[in-house]
């Protein structure tokens, strides 16, 4: 008997999932799963969220997505990245403050660890963003991190994409068709609940009741089916993460050949922070802050004074929310993926990251025998680790800020916020450096780099000094940054910038016998 699968909601989230799990259990094959979509016109597509994680180039491949096709589609950009300023010092101070935590990883190929010899000093004056890869300098030169005859999602440097969130889901959608998915446009009435406590179906207005096997609850915030329906509570995170609210706004570029940035930038303001992303038309700009520690007139202003004058007239959107997620995502015959099962900010750009996560688990622990209380334990283990480490992980920026400028910044470092896993992290780091003793690949979505990156681009110190003497490869050491040095220069003699291989995305496919 055909397994079937109801997915509540669109958006990114929906139509991600319906796309994946449509490649994944086989949709369009006789003997695979049954996949519905059924959305309202009604509910619009939250559509802030642009950024992503280097796992969406294997997502959108096994969905079935054309590279060059999301350029053209989605106005795409190419992410290395992530840029922070004035997260370590107050404005004005006259330092040095920012640092990129890049895509790419440290060079170990030799089997050499560079991270401790740069702690010794060996790198110079440059901080371990520069000197550990090539990537910070050539994200600097605006460079894409690929050629034109690099084939679809393959590129010599990590990346991931920055979109239109909106444009995506669209053409999410007819993909998510080609792949066997069912789209459904109605209302959904009324959660029908079973004796036992399971979804029985969904009463809509148009299409009567909906039945199926198992139920993915992409409703967003609503959280319509795991949270109204089945009262599966929300834990907020407002005591750890304060921002709670959003402005997001949209700025054409100054000129049609101005440059297109190859990292998101986030530039720390009073009382949070303002998001800067490139696309290929215009930059989406936006300010999440903290409700406890300004007004909604005051972050505005900021918003305002970042755009500039061009900005002036923009109209800015708004946007509340909890930072916080659902210690139990899967629940009987429903599991909560995308903002139904939590959000904490758009700073490292999880929200995406979290959707892909639980879609491929659902993939992967589909009850095709009917075990749902099996594959439900799993998954509710694993996501639950995924979100602890990540929201020790999102603190990490500001727990660490020398700022004392504002009472955000006060609060932030005061260790009445900051989770006890994560402080007893920080202890094991004043004297050892992140490794992956301190990783677990099975629930961590950073590795144990983006822990480095961001640890040391906020002037942490871990002191070698008792152990200095241990360390015998010094100079492989000085030759591997002098080799990452060379590698700047080349990246940016040869490859193409950002602007360059979108535009050549919108004329032409990737790959060497695909051009022309």
């Amino acid at each position: 008997m055909t397994k079937r699968i109801l997915i509540a909601g669109g958006g990114t989230a929906g139509w991600l999932t319906a796309g994946y799990l449509a490649r994944r259990l086989g949709a369009d094959l006789p003997g695979g799963a049954s996949i519905t979509l059924v959305e309202s016109k009604v509910i619009g597509v939250l559509g802030v969220g642009e950024g992503t994680f280097p796992t969406i180039r294997r997502t959108l491949a096994t969905i079935g997505i054309d590279e060059a096709e999301l350029v053209r589609r989605c106005g795409a950009t190419f992410k290395q990245g992530a840029k922070f300023a004035h997260w370590r010092h107050t404005p004005g101070q006259g330092r040095f403050d920012h640092y990129m935590h890049p895509f790419q990883v440290a060079d170990d190929s030799n089997g050499l660890e560079l991270l401790p010899y740069w702690l010794l000093g060996l790198g110079g004056d440059e901080n371990w963003d520069e000197v550990s890869n090539p990537q910070k300098r050539t994200a600097d030169a605006h460079r894409a991190p690929k050629l034109p005859n690099h084939p679809d999602y393959v590129g010599p440097l990590n990346y991931a994409f920055h979109f239109d969130a909106i444009a995506l889901a669209g053409l999410l959608c007819e993909q998510g068709g080609r792949n066997g998915v069912t789209h459904i446009v109605d209302t959904i009435d009324e959660v029908l609940i079973d004796e036992d406590g399971a979804i029985g179906g969904l009463r809509t207005e148009r299409n009567g009741t909906l039945e199926a096997d198992l139920y993915i609850d992409c409703t967003g915030f609503r959280a319509e089916l795991i949270g109204r329906a089945l009262g599966v509570p929300y834990r907020s995170c407002r005591d750890v993460l304060f921002c709670d609210r959003a402005l997001a706004a949209q700025l054409p570029y100054a000129t049609p050949d101005a440059p297109i940035a190859s990292y998101t930038i986030s530039t720390a303001q009073e009382a949070g922070w303002i998001w800067d992303i490139g696309l290929t038309q215009r930059r989406g700009i936006g300010h999440v802050y903290s409700s406890d520690h300004t007004d909604d007139a005051a972050a505005e202003a900021t918003l305002r004074r970042y755009l500039g004058p061009a900005g002036a007239d923009a109209e800015v959107r708004r946007f509340a929310f909890d930072a916080g997620f659902r210690e139990v995502n899967w629940v009987k015959n429903c599991v909560a993926i995308g903002l139904s099962s939590g959000f904490f900010e758009p700073l490292e750009a999880t929200g995406i990251a979290f959707a892909e996560v639980a879609a491929g688990m659902v993939a992967n622990l589909f009850p095709w025998g009917g075990d749902y209380e099996t594959s439900a334990r799993q998954f509710n283990a694993n996501m639950l680790r995924r979100y602890e480490r990540a929201l020790d992980f999102i603190k990490l920026h500001y727990c660490i800020s020398g700022r004392r400028d504002t009472a955000f910044w006060r609060d932030n470092v005061a260790d009445t916020s900051i989770p006890d896993s994560l402080l007893e992290l920080l202890d094991r780091w004043r004297f050892r450096p992140p490794n992956e003793l301190d990783i677990d690949p099975q629930v961590d979505i950073f590795t144990d780099a983006s822990w480095q990156y961001v640890l040391y681009g906020m002037g942490w110190k871990t002191d070698l000094s008792a152990r200095a003497g241990a360390f015998r490869y010094h100079d492989d050491a000085r030759r591997a940054f002098a080799e990452v040095k060379r590698q700047v220069q080349f990246g940016i003699r040869n490859l193409p910038s950002n602007r360059d291989l979108v535009a050549f995305a919108e004329r032409h496919r990737f790959g060497a016998n695909q051009a022309g």
